[in-house]
């Protein structure tokens, strides 16, 4: 419940020596509202219609064949188990914060699950039963990320990473035993474990240079020496190396050659690559083998949507097929013994759910159902796929959320949502938001993929890399134009929208176009390009410099200057609504706090919102319901003027 006006603050004096605004303040929950006002109850009523639907996240196959679960039934997700299809959600973890990911230990019936604190992404180990309590495996103030397991389940190997410092290590220990982990290599950058080897003598892992370049790397567990695989090949990315039976080869995805990402077999000694899917003209996203390696399925991203294959990999003849609904695939992973695919799938009027694929009889069997809470699947926006041209006549693709039920000839205002990474995609699944902004505020919801999306190849996702940086913010200024020639959207009524390298997004859009906008809202984004790469935790600074460009160059840092929202913020006019988790280790809360206090200086109408207990995305359902809340009362208002 919002809580009446409890007092009254100053604000953020700027460094020029302006005098600080003041500006209502409200505690709701964790949450620090700064200049918004009440929320009427008819909003609460409508959001919560949204925000109770609910998904299923499959995590992991147990031995006896049953799956683990992620769901939200209360405030934040957590583990359920499952033990036979369409059976009952059995709740097995209680946490306050929500589970991340849970992988089963082989040869046992126990797992590891992942879990941080408060958003600030310093992901602890746990090991755990279907019953009785967790057992720590890593230690506070430090980054756990990517176990992997011999076969035997005898060795767990994971990432870790300490805070002030750009140096990895790759640990490793019994998880049945226990004990103290042993260190099995250090490095002076990114790296993550990706398998053991059959023998369990060895092991694969990956250095990250960026999100554009991989290498990988055989760790010699008995000397502690590694050596890198292929060191002549050209620059690219490897995904989720593994090795294939015997030990000799591995399988991965690449773009290694291509401008797309391929299934690849590689020899470790040679460094020579096979391609296993020569004719696809879009990405590999994601695989699975059996353990003996003999069947392969793996899935294709074609436009933003899924589709699934099956196949003997040693003949590369195509095996029964699963025909899924259309949508978006969230898992894909056999099963123990090898006959059953596990399947999570979810599309613009599903949640998600897990189904399971049987590779030999070919019988597709759904082993969830999950809830949208009260809303009626048949009445929701199905996505429509637009293509609209930029300014130097780049074919930009958009998904386009357009409300229901309107008379003939309304025009309908317009949010046009720009997702983060940059290196992400917009795709059609379950999105709340759009559903919700499209039905509750009547408005049309343009999701486009700018240039420096992932999904189209690396030509396009590489677009918009340093120097270049603003020739993604022309790309929503075609949008406009496009937007300005369409019979049904009013050009006089459209919001920026957008989090992370969206919510820099908003502000930069902003500070091109505010003439031509409304207002805008942003979530935890960049304002400032030097003082985010100085701020940004230390273990993902180097990866993030690779995209934007290294401040400490006085040449680039000229060009991050001269493009950074902070630097034009006098250039919007319109008001903004500003959104930040205070444990946010990506973007900082400075970031969000300095460009609030300009804008304000300024005299800029601009809402803020901080979440005490939240990092880089809102995570806890109560919170994310006031985030709604609040939006929805802003937006409405941009419209209304």
């Amino acid at each position: 419940m919002i809580k009446p006006l409890v007092a009254t603050v100053a604000l953020f004096a700027l460094a020029t020596g302006t005098a600080a605004q003041t500006v209502p303040t409200q505690q709701v929950g964790s949450a620090t509202l700064s200049g918004v006002p009440s929320i009427p109850v008819e909003v609460r009523e409508a959001v919560q219609r949204y925000q109770n639907s609910r998904a299923a996240q499959f995590e992991d196959w147990l031995p006896d064949g049953s799956m683990l679960i992620a769901t939200r039934f209360g405030a934040t997700q957590q583990l359920h188990h499952v033990a036979t299809p369409g059976g009952a959600r059995k709740q097995i973890t209680f946490g306050a914060e929500p589970i991340a990911a849970a992988t089963t230990i082989p040869r046992s019936d126990r797992f590891v699950m992942t879990h941080d604190t408060g958003g600030d992404e310093w992901f602890q180990l746990y090991t755990r039963g279907l019953t009785g309590v967790a057992t720590p495996v890593t230690e506070a103030g430090t980054r756990n990320q990517s176990p992997v397991f011999s076969k035997d389940g005898a060795l767990m190997a994971w990432a870790r990473a300490t805070k002030g410092s750009a140096a990895y290590a790759i640990l490793g220990v019994d998880p049945k035993a226990g004990g103290n982990p042993r260190t099995l290599y250090q490095s002076d950058g990114a790296v993550a474990p990706a398998d053991i080897a059959p023998d369990a003598a060895r092991l694969i892992f990956v250095r990250s240079l960026s999100n554009r370049e991989d290498q990988l790397f055989e760790l010699d567990l008995k000397t502690g020496k590694a050596g890198r695989i292929a060191p002549k090949a050209d620059a690219a990315v490897y995904a989720d190396p593994r090795y294939l039976p015997g030990g000799r080869k591995l399988i991965a995805i690449s773009d290694s050659g291509s401008d797309t990402r391929r299934l690849v077999e590689i020899d470790i000694a040679s460094g020579a690559q096979t391609v296993l899917t020569p004719n696809l003209k879009w990405d590999v996203e994601s695989f699975d083998l059996t353990d003996d390696g003999r069947v392969l399925a793996y899935s294709v991203n074609e436009d933003g949507f899924s589709r699934v294959v099956v196949q003997d990999r040693v003949t590369r003849r195509a095996l029964p097929q699963p025909v899924l609904p259309r949508g978006v695939l969230t898992a894909l992973r056999f099963s123990l013994d090898g006959r059953n695919l596990a399947i999570g799938l979810t599309s613009a009027t599903s949640a998600g759910d897990v189904w399971s694929w049987g590779v030999t009889g070919g019988g597709l069997t759904r082993w969830t159902e999950s809830e949208l809470g009260e809303l009626d699947p048949a009445t929701l926006a199905e996505p429509e796929l637009v293509r609209f041209k930029s300014f130097d006549g780049l074919s930009v693709p958009a998904f386009v959320y357009r409300p229901k039920g309107l008379p003939a000839g309304t025009r309908t205002p317009v949010i046009i949502d720009i997702h983060g990474g940059p290196e992400a995609q917009t795709r059609p699944i379950w999105n709340y938001g759009a559903q919700y902004f499209a039905d509750v505020l009547k408005a049309t919801v343009i999701l486009p993929n700018v240039r420096g999306s992932d999904g189209y190849g690396k030509r396009y996702l590489n677009l918009d890399n340093g120097v270049k940086r603003e020739d993604s913010v022309k790309d929503i200024g075609a949008l406009l134009d496009w937007i300005d020639t369409q019979p049904g959207l009013d050009a006089g009524r459209v919001a920026v929208y957008g989090q992370s390298y969206g919510g820099y997004m908003s502000l930069a859009v902003m500070t091109h176009y505010s003439d031509r906008l409304v207002g805008g809202v942003e979530r935890y984004g960049i304002s400032n390009w030097n003082t985010f790469l100085q701020n940004t935790e230390a273990y993902r600074r180097d990866n993030r410099r690779a995209e934007y460009g290294d401040e400490r160059d006085p040449a680039m840092r000229a060009v991050l200057t001269r493009v950074s929202p902070f630097t034009n913020v006098a250039r919007i006019t319109k008001p903004m609504l500003v959104m930040q988790g205070a444990n946010d280790p990506r973007v900082p809360q400075s970031e969000s706090d300095q460009i609030v206090a300009r804008l304000r200086a300024n005299g800029n109408d601009t809402w803020y919102v901080v979440f005490a207990d939240e990092g880089h995305g809102f995570l806890k359902k109560p919170n994310n319901d006031l985030r709604r809340e609040v939006e929805t009362v802003f937006l409405r208002r941009l419209f209304e003027r």
